[in-house]
């Protein structure tokens, strides 16, 4: 590209010091001359390869363009005079309040990074878990510390929210809500988008829109900011949200930070030099550099200029210097970058030193911006100040200061620790909290579950020491978790506001899980998702205890619905919420109950935010659950009982029961995931094992009817010759077969999920079980029935929804579990709206029109 002349718009907010005129330019720069964009430093370029403008995202016809040298942003001349973007240099001046983001792996879709602009390739992109912010790994610490501000904190409470705009990585067909044209591109980074409402815009006509959000089509189901409170001081934002930390965020953190443009050092032939840069001591002890390419030799202060480029600065290059890394020093006249006069040598040669601090020169008047909100009136301003500006120039850019009225605050962080053993009384919990926490039982207040306790403590310091010596620690050999919990002030939520509490099991549906946590985290407010891997149901229950009207949606197989059923049965008398309603995103390999409440057969990819409306729009309805009681009892020769093996044993049941060989298989395949459980990671590969074990007992005979002995509603049945006998609740088995029929039969009543009854019915072998599968043939119908009793002679293997193991002799008692549970069904209506082609995820798609009203 060659050069042809430079646009730089002065902003008075861009320099925190007093303007100084510039000193005389280097022969061959242009003049410059001011245009109406917000801190973009353009120059005109000759294109050589195909260009869109990234301001109105037409294509740049012709050879001429002009590109920021700061953030790249590309635009013709005639829309230079029309540019609001404002340039990454620029943006973290505008941020009142910073909010950090929580950076992890990038997806796998097209994306821009909103810092450089450039396309986002390979494994060095990176993402915000909470909000739409992609960048590269080398300019995450050049972010802007913009992300959504998703609860109160204790300090000034706030109400109303504005929109959160973000601008690009949207679907080509969002429109704007103000001139319905296109709003967003797939070549560029353009368009603006609310992160609460979804509400896109041109980056010029959403100035138009009225400022307030009103969080858009999913109000009712978004747990709002200002309901939300938790105490966050010494906590980052990924313990706040409970999204844990991997290998990648900490090689993130550790590695050097270069630019991508001039990583390889200059040489005498081609006229450049290469220098080595850090932004200040926290940066060169962290070995966080850029590599800046420079003429060898061009004046000081150009020098410094490009500096200030490079690590986003919007200053001028007359208050900042460069010092040697090695000798710590400012340097004199005689030596390099001092930037003076034509008469105080002001040209920039090479030089013998590998890196440099880029420096800010001592100030005569400091500019200090203060906004309402808290203060600490024991520090001195100025001396403050000047420290930050020392440790780190980015971060000076993002430090402000707060001024509000003196008040006596009471801190309280709400912690969950799990691990403990179960079936303990409070004097047990609190002895094992002092042993091993060295927590005093009188500093806490306690909350006790069965293996868990939330502990209010009222010291940030204390509540620190505690949450991370809890992740450090086992009893009876099991390893204590430890989370931050917020607290949902229920006065706050609005009137008919049914918000959202989501279980997402990232290990279901292979990589699939992770996508909907992202996703769902980005749609709702982050305090409302939570995964299942960090302490279970518990956590989100216990959050959303004082909330008087929630539902539910858990994503996961059946086995992950039972968990988080059993778990809400056993704290129900803790929660306000009457009856939960329970929806399902099926990510298992049967998910029989997802089908039966026609939530799909699995997860394919559908849009999240449509899923979100669809279960806006379900119908509720009612399920019976069973509870089934697992005697075991060992049997002498002569048939007399010789004693309990075991205590009872209690298990639920929502689906199915199954005995003999529908366990057996079940049992086989538990087996083969447990030895080599990273395969098992699809659900055609779940299926395709499950062929293989039924192929493999294609030969073996079973007399079941012989082994076991059945009552129904107390009154004796005769088995006939099976190998399988299935007790079931809901009118799907084996992912998706009819296994009772649809074949009117007037000695049956035609089967419900909340009939109150039990459907019985026996297979015959292996091959009995494919034609079932394939639609051939239905299983022998037994009985109907609410109270089952079952006597084992020997061992057998048994299933429940999909768990098996193997059943010692005794008996077996099947009856009601108490009230029924309500659960979401999906309506007919909308299943058949979203039947055909899917579309993009909602983080991709146009907002609807109500989002900005």
């Amino acid at each position: 590209m060659a050069d042809s002349g430079r646009v730089k718009h002065d902003s008075p907010s861009s320099s925190p010091g007093p303007r100084r005129k510039r000193t005389q330019q280097s022969p061959g720069s242009k003049a410059r001359y001011s245009v109406n964009a917000p801190g973009h430093c353009f120059r005109r370029v000759t294109l050589t390869k195909p260009t869109f403008c990234h301001h109105c995202s037409d294509f740049i016809w012709g050879i001429v363009g002009f590109v920021c040298e700061v953030c790249n942003f590309m635009s013709h001349e005639k829309c230079l005079k029309h540019v609001r973007t404002m340039c990454s240099c620029m943006a973290p001046t505008q941020v009142q309040v910073p909010v950090a983001h929580c950076f992890g792996p990038a997806g796998q879709k097209k994306r821009f990074c909103c810092v450089c602009r450039k396309h986002l390739e390979g494994s060095s992109a990176l993402r915000c878990e909470v909000c739409e912010l992609h960048v590269h790994s080398d300019c995450a610490p050049f972010s802007v510390s913009d992300c959504r501000v998703c609860h109160q904190d204790g300090g000034q409470d706030v109400d109303t929210y504005q929109h959160h705009w973000r601008e690009g990585n949207m679907s080509s067909g969002a429109r704007c809500e103000v001139c319905r044209r296109t709003c967003s591109s797939s070549d560029t980074l353009a368009g603006m988008r609310c992160e609460w409402c979804g509400v896109t815009a041109h980056a010029s006509c959403c100035i138009i829109i009225p400022p307030e959000c009103g969080m858009g089509r999913l109000r009712n189901m978004i747990l709002h900011p200002s309901c939300v409170r938790i105490c966050s001081r010494n906590f980052s934002k990924m313990h706040c949200y409970r999204i844990s930390e991997n290998s990648h965020h900490s090689e993130m953190g550790n590695s050097p930070v270069t630019s991508k443009e001039t990583q390889s050092t200059g040489s005498p032939d081609t006229g450049k030099q290469t220098l080595k840069v850090f932004e200040g001591d926290d940066a060169a002890k962290r070995n966080q550099f850029r590599l800046v390419s420079i003429p060898r030799i061009i004046k000081n202060e150009e020098v410094v200029e490009a500096l200030l480029r490079a690590f986003y600065i919007p200053d001028e290059p007359q208050d900042y210097e460069l010092q040697s890394y090695s000798q710590q020093g400012l340097f004199t006249d005689d030596i390099i970058n001092r930037n003076g006069t034509p008469d105080n040598k002001p040209i920039f040669k090479d030089t013998v030193s590998d890196s440099w601090l880029l420096r800010s020169k001592p100030r005569e008047v400091e500019v200090m911006k203060i906004y309402p909100g808290s203060l600490n009136g024991q520090e001195i301003l100025l001396d403050k100040l000047q420290e930050i500006r020392k440790t780190s120039l980015r971060q000076m850019n993002q430090t402000r200061f707060y001024i509000e009225e003196s008040r006596n605050r009471v801190a309280q962080v709400n912690l969950l620790l799990g691990g403990f053993p179960t079936q303990l009384d409070r004097e047990e919990y609190t002895h094992l909290l002092s042993e091993h926490l060295a927590v005093k039982s009188k500093s806490v207040s306690a909350v006790l579950f069965s293996g868990a306790v939330v502990l209010q403590i009222s010291c940030f310091s204390e509540a620190e020491r505690i949450y991370m010596l809890a992740k450090d620690t086992s009893i009876s050999g099991k390893q204590l978790y430890s989370l931050v919990i917020p607290e949902i002030m229920q006065s706050k939520l609005a009137k008919g506001s049914c918000p959202l509490l989501v279980f997402v099991n990232p290990k279901s549906g292979g990589l699939k899980g992770r996508e909907i946590l992202y996703s769902f985290r980005k749609l709702l407010n982050p305090h409302q998702v939570f995964e299942l891997t960090s302490g279970g149901p518990l956590p989100g229950l216990h959050t959303f205890r004082d909330v008087p009207h929630f539902r539910i949606l858990v994503c996961g197989g059946d086995g992950t619905v039972g968990w988080v059923l059993g778990v809400l049965e056993s704290i129900r008398h803790k929660i306000t919420c009457p009856e939960p309603a329970i929806s399902i995103i099926p990510l298992g390999t049967g998910n029989d109950l997802a089908q039966v409440l026609r939530w799909g057969a699995g997860y394919s990819g559908e849009d999240p935010y449509n899923t979100l409306l669809s279960v806006d729009e379900a119908e509720e309805v009612q399920m019976d659950r069973w509870t089934i009681l697992l005697d075991a009892q060992d049997m002498t020769e002569d048939g007399k009982v010789n004693g309990f093996l075991e205590p009872p044993k209690i298990v639920h049941m929502n689906n199915y029961f199954g005995l003999g060989i529908d366990a057996e298989m079940s049992l086989d395949f538990h087996h083969a995931r447990e030895e080599d459980p990273d395969k098992f990671n699809s659900r055609f590969h779940n299926k395709g094992v499950y062929v293989k074990v039924g192929l493999q007992k294609l030969s073996h005979t079973r007399n079941l009817h012989k082994d076991i002995s059945l009552q129904v509603d107390r009154k004796d049945l005769e088995l006939p010759s099976i190998e399988g006998l299935i007790f079931l609740n809901i009118p799907s088995w084996g992912s998706g077969a009819d296994l009772w029929g649809s074949d009117s039969d007037s000695r049956f009543e035609r089967p419900r999920i909340d009939d109150g009854m039990l459907e019985v019915v026996g297979v015959t072998g292996v091959v009995h079980m494919g034609q079932v599968q394939s639609g051939l043939r239905s299983g022998i119908r037994l009985a109907q029935g609410s109270y089952i009793r079952i006597s084992v002679n020997k061992p057998i293997p048994v299933q429940v929804d999909g768990e098996p193991w193997i059943q010692s002799p005794g008996q077996i008692i099947i009856s009601a579990a108490g009230p029924k549970v309500c659960m979401l069904r999906k309506s007919k209506t909308k299943q058949k709206k979203q039947s055909g082609s899917l579309k993009e995820g909602r983080s991709d798609s146009p907002a609807p029109s109500d989002g900005g009203q």
